[in-house]
């Protein structure tokens, strides 16, 4: 790959350097509204399709072929290095990840190993290995972050109420600190490989935090995310946390962990986002998914709109504020896609302007 042809505009705008057009990625862009992802899909489980390294930089490449989006994002599951900690589970059809053994005790806590990412993952470092040879965008690869993770080993499968995670953590403040510690060192250990694999940039996907009042996360959850963000700081890499959806109220929690780029949900506008989080970060968000199901003329007058609050400061990457559905269109995807490249090209030769 010539580095000419090489595309940094997702990597500049992470870390605040000016741009001449909005970089743009999805979350979930490898993903079910793809219909020849169906059809791999029919043939292979999603974890099948991530012990191939192959096949999964086929399905992490098939997005930027077919949208032209700036970035890539391993094709993968925030589930995947739990196996290596000793947890069994399946991501089941319809239902999402179900764990054999949930974690309900003390002993529970105790049992779980260190991650060993080169023994046990060794197929996810190959499947980035693959990319960073063959992209001209950057790679982003993530991880699940520890209350998010939790929920789902403690539960036992997705939850509304997290009502057994809640009692651990309010009737067992020790137990669920270990635990947090345990999961923030697998965090930190996956994603550390991650980036010595060819990552370009590695994000904290912490999708249910938002579960959680201020309070609690500021005593339950915030110092482990800090001590990740503390250990991937000498990672050349830019690293974002996305604290998940309804998580507005914790984002003024947010302002001192050593993160490049903080994910907004389409709840908070984002001036507002980046006031909350003191100005600190490069914020990427957040167009609600479900807009992708209105006609194209109301897509477009929304994304303007998300566009025009986002390019009043350096350092703002297009995305949606959750990831995309199955329902979705590829070819609304693809429409919006070259619509932010254009409009975003035009409006950023416009500083003046943009000022008012």
């Amino acid at each position: 790959m010539g580095k000419m042809s090489y595309n940094d505009t997702f990597l500049r705008a992470c870390r605040k350097q000016p741009v001449n057009r909005l970089p743009v990625w999805y979350m979930r862009q490898a993903g079910r509204y793809d219909p020849e992802y169906r059809k791999i899909k029919e043939k292979y489980s999603l974890l099948e399709i991530c012990r191939q390294p192959e096949l999964a930089a086929e399905v992490t490449m098939m997005p930027v072929r077919k949208l032209g989006v700036d970035a890539a994002i391993l094709y993968s599951d925030i589930m995947n290095p739990v196996a290596s900690i000793g947890i069994d589970f399946d991501i089941v059809k319809n239902v999402g990840p179900v764990i054999d053994n949930p974690i309900r005790s003390k002993q529970d806590v105790e049992r779980l190993k260190p991650i060993d990412v080169e023994g046990d993952l060794s197929h996810v470092l190959e499947t980035i290995r693959i990319l960073d040879r063959e992209l001209s965008v950057p790679l982003i690869t993530f991880g699940g972050a520890p209350f998010t993770i939790a929920s789902y080993l403690i539960e036992g499968r997705p939850s509304k109420s997290y009502i057994r995670t809640k009692e651990l953590m309010y009737g067992e403040p020790g137990v669920w600190h270990m635990l947090m510690d345990k999961l923030g060192d697998m965090a930190i250990a996956y994603l550390k490989a991650h980036a010595a694999a060819g990552a370009k940039a590695v994000q904290l996907f912490d999708s249910w935090v938002g579960a959680l009042s201020p309070r609690d996360f500021r005593v339950f959850v915030l110092p482990v995310i800090t001590r990740i963000f503390r250990e991937l700081a000498d990672l050349d890499v830019p690293k974002i946390y996305f604290p998940g959806v309804s998580s507005g109220e914790l984002l003024a929690e947010l302002t001192d962990i050593e993160a490049d780029v903080i994910g907004l949900d389409w709840r908070v506008p984002i001036p507002e986002g980046r006031r909350r989080t003191g100005g600190r970060f490069a914020v990427q968000g957040n167009l609600d998914p479900y807009v992708l199901t209105g006609p194209m003329d109301m897509i477009k007058q929304q994304a303007r709109e998300t566009i025009d609050l986002g390019i009043r400061e350096p350092g703002y990457i297009f995305n949606l504020g959750h990831g995309l559905f199955p329902e979705a269109s590829l070819e609304k995807l693809k429409e919006l896609t070259e619509f932010v490249h254009d409009y975003s090209q035009a409006a950023l030769r416009k500083p003046l302007e943009r000022v008012n």
